[in-house]
């Protein structure tokens, strides 16, 4: 395989069937949660002492993320063999009052380490790749700016590059819209122990709710609490202060998605190691969805197994995916196999992603010879033979990972770009290849590893 190239996808439908009296079974290991590693670095960061976060994933984001906090002044290792790093924490103080950093593409580092830095005393250069330069950021930089920091932007107002210049917080009452992205308001809430008084943040909008919940359990878990008041405000009474910690980071639930998808499309019986029903993860949704289309779920003793109907037959569902929208291009790629048309819906503010995913998707798709229409936050997908096809994945990690999962099923699917996927999971495709040779027909009771 060439990762910087192309990659064929391997066409393994017609022999998967033949195990069809025994279902094929295949255990696969994802690495760590990419939202639950970015999370866990900055709350590390904000924490008094010295962290130890177990299972961290390594990828182009979270070593964007691990080179900004260095690039401020922190002390950090990192052991990629060991899957852990370590993080030594000032409470919340920046090491250095002049800094620059660079951000990539990843959109955790950027939203939170713009909140963390805006609210901060000192001058602080953020520049990022031509990718977020075109993501959404105003919303959180109007905030700070009501907040008393001065923002200079060096080319587009309202986006990357920018220097802050902060002499901390002006008013601890804020007002968010999140309808582009949740991370406005996780950014603002993992800061909010930065504040000299109770912080209080009013958001707008609904998006991404499920992330918010990860990041409120986290903050809790490293010693802060945000109490939800209605209508859509958060509380963080002042006094609190983030504590250090040995912290277990859980596999990613988005990257095991992927597999649990070949379940449905497949046929087959899939098992991700250490997976567990009660992930704090929002892509856990994602189960629900195969389940309405015929898979069975099941917790075993070395993680979650997910069993697709016979022959891989199953019914198209609608979809709200607001909770789990980084699957909205997963289901997308395993719909044209459905026997009825699928509905994926509530997922406007993906078109602010790493690409604009509604239409890339609608696009790839046709190129396939797949009907579909694009609505403004929904796709109808119609059953239909994909045709050969070399897919463009828009640098674009999910795009590349989930349009993997159509040529399991059509000969002649081709994915451009493939080593885009380093952004969260370097690894995908050698993991893809390695799941597709080990296809046997046996279901393993009570797997052990």
């Amino acid at each position: 395989m060439n990762q910087t190239e192309y990659y064929t996808v391997p066409f393994v439908y017609q022999t998967v069937q033949e195990f069809q009296d025994r279902p094929a079974h295949i255990t696969v290991t994802v690495p760590g949660s990419k939202s639950i590693t970015n999370r866990a670095l900055l709350l590390a960061t904000l924490a008094q002492g010295t962290s130890t976060l177990r299972g961290a994933l390594f990828s182009d984001d979270s070593r964007h993320f691990l080179q900004c906090i260095q690039d401020l002044g922190f002390s950090v290792s990192s052991d990629e063999a060991s899957s852990t790093m370590i993080v030594h924490g000032l409470g919340g103080a920046v090491p250095k009052s002049e800094a620059s950093v660079y951000v990539g593409s990843a959109g955790t580092a950027a939203r939170f380490l713009t909140a963390y830095l805006g609210v901060s005393r000192g001058t602080f250069r953020l520049n990022a790749s031509e990718q977020m330069k075109k993501r959404p950021m105003a919303p959180l930089l109007s905030v700070l700016r009501d907040l008393g920091t001065h923002i200079t932007y060096h080319e587009k107002d309202g986006c990357f590059p920018f220097t802050l210049t902060g002499e901390g917080p002006r008013t601890s009452s804020m007002k968010v819209n999140i309808d582009h992205s949740s991370q406005f308001l996780s950014a603002l809430l993992i800061a909010s122990p930065c504040f000299p008084e109770d912080v209080h943040i009013r958001l707008e909008g609904s998006h991404g709710m499920a992330y918010i919940a990860m990041t409120t359990r986290m903050m809790e878990e490293f010693g802060v609490a945000a109490k939800p008041l209605p209508p859509q405000t958060y509380l963080i009474p002042h006094g609190q202060s983030y504590h250090a910690l040995d912290y277990q980071i859980e596999p990613d639930v988005s990257a095991a998605c992927y597999f649990y998808a070949m379940a449905l499309l497949l046929g087959i019986s899939v098992t991700v190691r250490h997976v567990s029903m009660d992930s704090i993860q929002g892509d856990m949704q994602f189960l629900a969805f195969l389940r309405k289309m015929g898979c069975q779920v099941e917790a075993a003793p070395m993680g979650v197994t997910v069993t697709g109907p016979k022959y891989g037959r199953y019914p198209g569902i609608t979809a709200d995916m607001h909770t789990c929208s980084d699957q909205a291009i997963t289901l997308a790629a395993v719909a044209p196999f459905a026997s009825s048309p699928t509905v994926i819906t509530g997922i406007g503010h993906i078109r602010h992603q790493e690409s604009d995913r509604i239409r890339a998707i609608c696009t790839e798709l046709s190129r396939m010879g797949i009907r579909c229409q694009e609505g403004e936050d929904s796709i109808t997908i119609y059953p239909g033979q994909p045709h050969p096809c070399r897919i463009l994945t828009y640098d674009d990690h999910r795009m590349a990972m989930g349009f993997s999962l159509t040529g399991l099923r059509a000969p002649g699917i081709v994915i451009d770009d493939p080593g885009c996927c380093r952004k969260t999971f370097p690894q995908y495709f050698t993991v893809l290849d390695q799941a597709v040779a080990n296809l046997t027909p046996s279901r393993p009771a009570n797997p052990e590893g």
